[in-house]
């Protein structure tokens, strides 16, 4: 019986072991398999080669490129960052047909000659650039009188949308007693434009009239008077 008792025992301890190698192979075949996969799953994924693709295909072909790479929408927020600063690197030239032009008087009491002053309000519906003198035309009885410039230093502004510039407009007072020149009517041209605007005058109805000289008329640069004045 003590034989067999042992006997026993030992094939027990035979098949512990038997099992225990079947268990370790199972478990390397089960992690070889898995790493196989990750190698699959990596080649399959393309990180690396997808990033060399993608970087390639930016240098070679720029943002159309990069957003059909999947970058979406930092390529899509990136073009229209860069769309929106050439725009406003490009500002336009404001035009007569973009501008209301409006005059009125700005004479203060004691002031040696008469004042008034042109606004000019940009309703484009876009910002646009100004700057430099407008031509300015007094109509009168006795002919066209155009203003003569007072040679102050002009500023490049740009007129956001909505908002408003003004010019001012000096000219001497008739105190000759005599019935002077008439005035009219007021011509204007904004700076780099052909078209003018015709307004009503809002200064004194009489000029003085002069020797033949020059204009007694003289007018500022886009910018050079505030509201108002």
């Amino acid at each position: 019986m003590r034989v067999h008792k042992l006997t026993f025992a030992a094939l027990a301890v035979a098949a512990g072991l038997s099992l225990t190698a079947c268990q370790n192979d199972d478990a390397g075949t089960g992690q070889s398999d898995p790493s196989s996969g990750s190698t699959v799953s990596s080649s399959a994924g393309g990180s690396d080669s997808g990033s060399s693709d993608q970087g390639g295909a930016k240098d070679s072909a720029g943002t159309s490129s990069a957003t059909n790479s999947g970058s979406t929408s930092s390529g899509g927020t990136g073009k229209a960052a860069g769309t929106g600063s050439d725009a406003n690197a490009k500002v336009g030239k404001c035009r007569t047909d973009e501008l209301e032009i409006t005059a009125k008087d700005n004479t203060i009491d004691g002031d040696p000659d008469g004042t008034a002053v042109v606004e000019l309000t940009n309703h484009s519906g876009r910002d646009c650039t100004i700057s430099g003198y407008a031509g300015v035309d007094l109509k009168t009885n006795a002919g066209a009188l155009s203003a003569k410039r007072t040679g102050q230093q002009v500023d490049s502004a740009v007129l956001k949308n909505g908002k408003s510039t003004f010019f001012p407009i000096n000219y001497p007072f008739n105190k000759s007693g005599g019935s002077g020149v008439r005035v009219t009517g007021l011509v204007v041209t904004p700076p780099d434009e052909t078209k003018s605007v015709t307004l009503d005058w809002p200064g004194a109805a009489t000029l003085p009239v002069t020797d033949g000289s020059g204009s007694p008329v003289k007018v500022g640069p886009v910018g050079s008077a505030g509201q108002g004045g």
